[in-house]
């Protein structure tokens, strides 16, 4: 198994570590007796701060669960989880909301606008229900950065796929959370609009120094992040850096379930980046 931790649990002088979320021997586990399904298996990971970071493994494989165990919306049946430099295992309801409030941001496959407000409304409505004073400088930066300038003022039925998801990420960014988790953030979106919005998350990361998670399927997608985690059967089987489209599916294809296609759609999409750039 490759070795994916970067540095111990513990230790440092108390400053800001490099490493932004982490999991140590991280369990999960459904049910029990015969039925019991583990779907993280003594899980050890660091998520490096600054950087993008891809999950991903064929279905089943645990990429969602451990980004929902990491983000602090699923509990682990065994293990520990960090955020930064606060271990949220066997926190309590209370102060995980706040946490996950305070401190990370989310972008889902379903974009969750609200219909009656404006993208700039919508970008700001999580600060405003939590009563927090909206930073214009950075607001703005959030803005250019994902390129919705000329867009504020329109509403979600007014946007396009690709705009709407744009709002999304501006949205997660607008608080400046430690961490951004996307759960196939591209998922819905025909290949131009979703390129447009990877585009942004990378330059979210560049440019904005933000900790950016995503679990995907698309090698594609996978290829503009830095660092691309695989997982099988609940375990980290491999990882790599500098991932490019053909490599990303090249090392899929290692890890797909034997019966399972070999590519499948991630393939044609490869198969299509590959061909229009030839």
């Amino acid at each position: 198994m490759t070795t994916v931790v970067a540095e111990t649990w513990t230790g440092g002088d108390g400053s800001r570590t490099a490493v932004a979320a982490a999991a140590r021997q991280v369990v999960k586990a459904y049910g029990s007796g015969e039925t019991r399904v583990v779907a993280l298996d003594h899980v050890d990971v660091d998520i490096a701060r600054g950087a993008f970071t891809a999950i991903m493994g064929p279905s089943g494989s645990g990429k969602s669960t451990l980004m929902h165990c990491l983000a602090g919306l699923d509990t682990v049946t065994s293990g520990r989880i960090r955020v930064g430099d606060q271990e949220i295992t066997g926190l309590k309801d209370k102060k995980l909301t706040r946490l996950r409030r305070d401190r990370i941001g989310f972008i889902f496959q379903a974009y969750n606008l609200l219909p009656t407000l404006n993208a700039a409304e919508n970008i700001t409505l999580p600060m405003d229900i939590a009563g927090r004073r909206v930073d214009k400088a950075w607001l703005g930066r959030v803005v250019d950065t994902v390129g919705l300038g000329g867009r504020l003022k329109h509403r979600p039925n007014q946007l396009s796929g690709g705009q709407q998801q744009r709002v999304a990420v501006a949205r997660a960014l607008a608080a400046r959370p430690e961490i951004v988790f996307g759960d196939e953030p591209t998922g819905n979106l025909d290949s131009r609009s979703g390129a447009e919005v990877l585009e942004f998350l990378r330059r979210s990361v560049d440019e904005l120094g933000q900790t950016m998670v995503m679990v995907t399927h698309d090698p594609v997608a996978a290829a503009y992040a830095d660092r691309v985690l695989y997982l099988a059967d609940g375990r980290i089987v491999d990882e790599m850096s500098a991932p490019t489209a053909e490599t990303v599916l090249d090392r899929m294809r290692k890890f797909a379930p034997a019966g399972e296609p070999r590519g499948g759609r991630a393939s044609r999409t490869a198969g299509a980046v590959a061909g229009s750039a030839s």
